[in-house]
């Protein structure tokens, strides 16, 4: 869009849709406020009108993402792990070294029970932009509030994918295990 007019409520909720549909990657909130000479606010607000009406838009760390139903089949598991947050970039790397995409992590909070943050990464480009945004803000990971311990649900093609990462998270002692 190059006119510099603003867009109005229902016609920039359309546009926003469309993009997110069509080209089917992360737009940020700075973006997409460029995109219709608007607020990032004023954007913030209509996705959440957006997901009101049932759109599946994800916030991720990389910005806003519309889930294609057309997804090829998926495995998915949900792993436990305990590092100190030094470790978290190490981490996600072994991870999408070997095929998996990190798709959240999930801590237990004693207060609001379970925490769950989009990270979405699957390859060591989207790893380093998700350190570099975490940097920037000055963000707190969310491990830091139970000491390392904390879930991720990692997704790949296969079963065998999975285990794995699953073993080289172990060798690299960031994977929980049960005691016998």
């Amino acid at each position: 869009m190059t006119e510099s007019k603003k867009m109005l409520g229902e016609e920039r909720r359309a546009y926003i849709l469309t993009l997110l549909k069509e080209k089917n990657r992360p737009y940020t909130g700075s973006e997409l406020s460029k995109l219709t000479n608007v607020s990032r606010q004023i954007i913030v607000g209509d996705i959440t009108l957006l997901k009101a009406k049932n759109e599946p838009i994800l916030a991720t760390s990389q910005g806003y993402l519309y889930l294609q139903e057309s997804k090829p089949m998926l495995y998915e598991r949900i792993i436990a792990c305990n590092h100190p947050p030094e470790k978290t970039e190490e981490e996600l790397n072994i991870l999408v070294d070997n095929g998996v995409t990190v798709k959240d992590v999930t801590i237990e909070h004693p207060v609001y029970g379970d925490l769950t943050a989009s990270i979405l990464v699957s390859n060591r480009k989207e790893v380093k932009q998700f350190m570099k945004k975490i940097k920037h803000t000055n963000a707190a990971y969310l491990s830091e509030l139970t000491a390392g311990i904390h879930l991720h649900t990692i997704t790949a093609p296969s079963l065998d994918t999975l285990l794995e990462a699953e073993e080289a998270l172990r060798k690299a002692d960031f994977l929980m295990e049960e005691e016998a």
